[in-house]
This record gives structure tokens, sequence and C-alpha cells, in this order.
């Protein structure tokens, strides 16, 4: 992934925290690219990276390429609890970084999704801020949050610092106010 990342000419900006397990809040989510470029920039401190995907990705033949990438499955068909799924993943692991969009999509949006925020509170692990800035090619590593339950008072510094990036295609990104 850090071959990618480097050769498509991005550089990190900031420094990820060094603490063993958090939740990587990733924005603005515009582009399928944004993916890559958080990943890359996890991947660039030697770190591992995780992500949420439908269980039905990782059957055969694909379901060891996923895993192989950091992917977590979850069967949102049954009703099971995804905040509990995922504050479990963090406990059975001594290092787990788990990447989270909160727009929930590529497309215009009004709202972002709470679910990061969440699976933060219940796993006791911190949010770490980080976003594509494309103009200038660099993921940028921004505020780490300890949610307390005020999900406005907390996310204030989030989302100030997300305002200043600029997506792939800036009209498809929403950060709330």
């Amino acid at each position: 992934m850090i071959g990618w990342f480097r050769g498509a000419g991005w550089k990190v900006e900031g420094r990820l925290p060094s603490l063993p397990k958090f939740v990587l809040v990733g924005a603005p989510h515009t582009s399928n690219w944004d993916f890559l470029v958080f990943v890359g920039a996890v991947d660039s401190f030697g770190r591992d990276v995780h992500f949420i995907g439908k269980h039905s990705l990782f059957r055969w033949p694909m379901a060891r390429f996923m895993r192989g990438l950091g992917g977590v499955p979850v069967d949102r068909r049954a009703s099971n609890d995804l905040v509990r799924q995922m504050a479990a993943e963090f406990a059975a692991h001594d290092d787990f970084i788990l990447v989270v969009a909160p727009e929930g999509t590529r497309s215009p949006g009004t709202r972002w999704r709470s679910g990061f925020y969440r699976i933060a509170q219940a796993a006791g692990v911190p949010m770490v801020c980080v976003g594509p800035d494309y103009p200038r090619r660099r993921a940028v590593i921004g505020p780490t949050i300890v949610p307390t339950g005020d999900y406005d008072a907390d996310m204030a510094p989030g989302f100030a610092f997300f305002r200043t990036l600029r997506g792939l295609h800036p009209a498809r990104g929403f950060i709330p106010d």
C-alpha cells in the first residue's frame, strides 16, 4: 500500500498517536481513492489498519484477500449490533486501528452517521481524525478525540479540522457545523 501512496505523490502531514488502539475517522469521503489515502497514511507509520466490510465480501474466492487487507466482516442483515461487534474486535486485539468514513457514502449528503463515535465510546478508545487534501496530495492527521458522550462538543475540533481539507470531489463532501 505504501508503494502506491508514495508513487502517486502522496505524503503524510502530522503524526499518528503512539496508541495501540483507536478509530481513525476519515473524511471528507468523496471518492473511492479516499480509502487508499487513509490506509496509505496509516501504513506509512508501519501500522496495520482494519475496516468494516459486508460479510458477503468475505466468501470464496475473496475471503482471504479481504481479511489480508484488514477487513472485518459484519452481517448487517441480522439484528446483530455493529457497535457491539466492533467493540469486541477491539477487545480481542492488542493493536487495532479501525478506519471509518462517517459520511457512510461518497454521494452528496447532509449528515454523518454516528457509528464511528459509538464504536469508539463502547470500545473505550479515542478517535483520530485523518483526511485527504487532494490539491496538495497530503493525508493530514488532525486531532485525537476522546469520546465523553457529548457528540457535538467532542466532535467540534474534528469538524473544524475536516473543514480545512479538500476532497477529490468537493461538492460531494459534507462536514457538520
